[in-house]
């Protein structure tokens, strides 16, 4: 069974509990204010692997992934959060109303992740149509003595009353410290580190409760959701490595202290992803979004086969030299599997599935399974049509659409086999500039040219 590293204890664990069939999982969704860059789709692939590898074993996984609309302020990344709410400063940047931008933004990403063959969620809650979820989450946390409230509308959670905060990240209460913007600490707290659950305001996007008018945290938005949607018992909860802290640590301790009991039992992050050797970020110009790729002429999913050549855990540099190589190898499997299809059907060759398989299991060793999967595409004493039967179920997991090229036409349209040959000529002259000129000309006529080590393929 699939086995994880657990942020929390600090160790691969097996995350379906013995003689359970199912599982529930959470899933830090976006904050619909931009459109998804690569690097932040690479967290949602996270959690398709799990879910694929997990029914795969025949257990039924429940997902929920929210839509963060609301309550995600500029500065919710310090200790101490003060500033505005992204989605309306980016609305008063494109002189469009929140909830233009707020559905703008999500359709981008639902469109984003159906291209990346992540399959949608059970659940998929938007904050702003939660509120009251939040609204009695918060009172019952004042009302067991984990919230305050303070006049002039906001209520803070009160974080010496949950002792086993920063098991997630390791940062314990006693340790930390104001952060930098010390000024921002608002003077109505009982301790610096005690966090907003409300904050009074009469601008767009508020709602009436017993504390006055105003917003919800960042943080209670998923507490709420995930108790809601999943339950109070949640097998594994998902996201990127920048949420640890806070939001993560500050989410469990709002959850444990509602419910009374430890209610995830695995947490599950995925590291960061450079583009260049860099962060990705405007000041940079690095943002990489999936339209780039599609626009530079290669396959969404050949995101998808990059992002699957390093583990999840492990820091990863992305580029375009990556990306074309990628899709190179996406359309020589597909190319495979279409001729392997016309061979007859053979049984899998077990031994070196079973291998695959185990690979994916161990903390989703994907790089590993993607070595043994290009050891079997070369396996020569295996049969076409085990290694056509094989492809296939292996792509249950890797959702790469393998058999896209089964029962097209492999004939080249009128005129494409000599510009395939001047194109070939024309790159061992190392005239790149016709050779370009003719892959324009052949993708016009329909032919999609890639470069490989062993020469041009098309399809």
């Amino acid at each position: 069974m699939l086995r994880l590293y657990d942020t929390r204890n600090r160790r691969v664990e097996r995350i379906v509990p013995e003689g359970s069939r199912s599982l529930r999982m959470y899933t830090c969704g976006p904050t619909v204010y931009r459109s998804a860059h690569v690097g932040n789709l690479r967290s949602y692939l996270l959690s398709d692997l799990i879910r694929r590898v997990s029914e795969r074993q025949r257990v039924r996984v429940v997902v929920c992934r929210n839509i963060t609309d609301v309550g995600h302020l500029v500065d919710d990344a310090e200790t101490d959060p003060v500033g505005e709410d992204k989605v309306l400063a980016q609305a008063r940047a494109e002189g469009r109303s929140a909830l233009e931008i707020s559905r703008f933004y999500e359709d981008a990403f639902l469109a984003d992740t159906a291209a990346l063959n992540i399959r949608p969620p059970e659940h998929s809650p938007r904050a702003s149509e939660t509120i009251d979820l939040m609204i009695e989450m918060i009172a019952k946390l004042i009302e067991k003595g984990h919230a305050y409230a303070v006049p002039g509308g906001s209520v803070f959670f009160d974080a010496a009353s949950f002792p086993t905060y920063g098991e997630i990240s390791g940062n314990r209460l006693d340790q930390l410290r104001p952060g930098h913007r010390v000024e921002g600490v608002d003077p109505r707290k009982r301790f610096h580190a005690d966090w907003a659950l409300w904050k009074p305001s009469d601008r767009e996007l508020t709602w009436e409760t017993p504390w006055g008018r105003g917003f919800p945290g960042w943080h209670i938005e998923c507490s709420a959701m995930s108790l809601r949607f999943l339950g109070e018992r949640i097998d594994v909860h998902t996201g990127g490595i920048d949420l640890r802290f806070p939001h993560h640590e500050d989410e469990r301790a709002q959850s444990d202290a509602t419910a009374g009991h430890e209610v995830v039992r695995h947490w599950v992050h995925g590291e960061h992803l450079l583009f260049d050797g860099r962060k990705m970020s405007k000041s940079t110009g690095n943002v990489v979004l999936l339209k780039d790729v599609a626009d530079a002429g290669l396959d969404p999913l050949a995101v998808r086969l990059a992002l699957l050549e390093h583990r999840h855990r492990q820091q990863m540099n992305l580029t375009w030299d990556t990306l074309r190589a990628a899709d190179r190898t996406l359309r020589r499997w597909r190319s495979q599997v279409a001729r392997w299809s016309e061979s007859p059907s053979g049984p899998m060759p077990a031994d070196q599935v079973s291998r695959i398989e185990a690979a994916f299991d161990d903390d989703l060793d994907t790089p590993l399974a993607l070595r043994l999967l290009r050891e079997l595409e070369r396996d020569g004493s295996v049969a076409p049509g085990s290694r056509f039967e094989a492809f296939l179920h292996l792509d249950q997991i890797l959702a790469l659409d393998l058999s896209l090229d089964i029962g097209r036409s492999r004939s080249l349209p009128g005129g494409a086999a000599e510009l395939l040959e001047q194109r070939a000529r024309a790159r061992d002259a190392q005239d790149w500039a016709v050779s370009d000129r003719l892959r324009d000309e052949l993708a016009a006529l329909g032919v999609q040219v890639a470069d490989t080590p062993e020469g041009q393929i098309w399809s």
